[in-house]
């Protein structure tokens, strides 16, 4: 992405700097459930304030694939450009700012995991992953194989089941995806953030078929036994800035 796209859709401009990271979102799945706020705000550290939609926070289950993955102004790193991720997530915000939260983030690339968890502080976790393309959708499959980690799993097949759209403002689907940043702790205790930016999301309804699911378990979450809102997006090429305290 050598052009970034415009910026009037977002709360506030991307940061001046040069961005360190880009990548491409492709095949996702957003599966969320309402989840009581005190079980979110028992999960996030202080600096950062449980994000409400509805009266409820919500958890959200979102996998992925991960393709043309560049560090700015470095070759391509074999085994870092293209693999499936699986991300649980949840809502803050910090400043003014809301963003996500992530809970665990699995991938197969061991390079990825390692470099993520020491660059930006997030808690990625090395999985065995199978992403299958289906008519109309993608069968998904993921086991957290991370040494000492709690296990966890994803068994899926999810795909769009109705036209493209971009969310309103205020709605529901706005506020779970359009959100540029996300934060992080710090090794010494602090918060950080780092800014995101991309296109507003080309998002369509989805529909999911789920025959295993523990990782919000996994993250210490109990899942009301609902179904939960999904939504698909085909693509959405994005770029990351290095990490900052706040």
């Amino acid at each position: 992405m050598s052009v970034l796209p415009p910026a009037g859709h977002r709360p506030w401009p991307p940061p001046g700097g040069p961005w360190a990271v880009r990548q491409s979102w492709c095949g996702l799945a957003f599966l969320h459930w309402r989840v009581p706020v005190d079980a979110v705000r028992q999960k996030v550290p202080a600096g950062v304030e449980v994000d409400v939609f509805d009266g409820s926070a919500w958890l959200g289950v979102v996998p992925f694939t991960m393709e043309a993955v560049r560090v700015r102004g470095l070759p391509p790193v074999p085994g870092t450009t293209g693999f499936p991720e699986l991300n649980v997530r949840t809502y803050v915000t910090a400043n003014g700012k809301p963003g996500v939260w992530f809970l665990s983030l699995d991938a197969t690339s061991a390079i990825v995991v390692a470099i993520a968890r020491a660059w930006y502080g997030l808690p990625y976790f090395r999985a065995r992953m199978e992403v299958v393309g289906e008519a109309g959708g993608f069968s998904y499959a993921s086991e957290r194989r991370h040494p000492g980690a709690v296990p966890a799993t994803l068994r899926a097949r999810f795909g769009p089941a109705g036209p493209e759209f971009r969310a309103l403002p205020g709605s529901l689907e706005h506020w779970l995806t359009e959100r540029y940043c996300l934060y992080a702790t710090t090794r010494g205790g602090g918060i950080c953030r780092a800014d995101i930016h991309h296109a507003p999301w080309p998002l369509r309804p989805g529909r999911a078929v789920i025959t295993a699911n523990t990782m919000a378990a996994a993250a210490g979450f109990d899942l009301p036994p609902d179904p939960p809102h999904v939504l698909y997006a085909r693509r959405i090429d994005a770029v990351a800035w290095a990490p900052v305290k706040i």
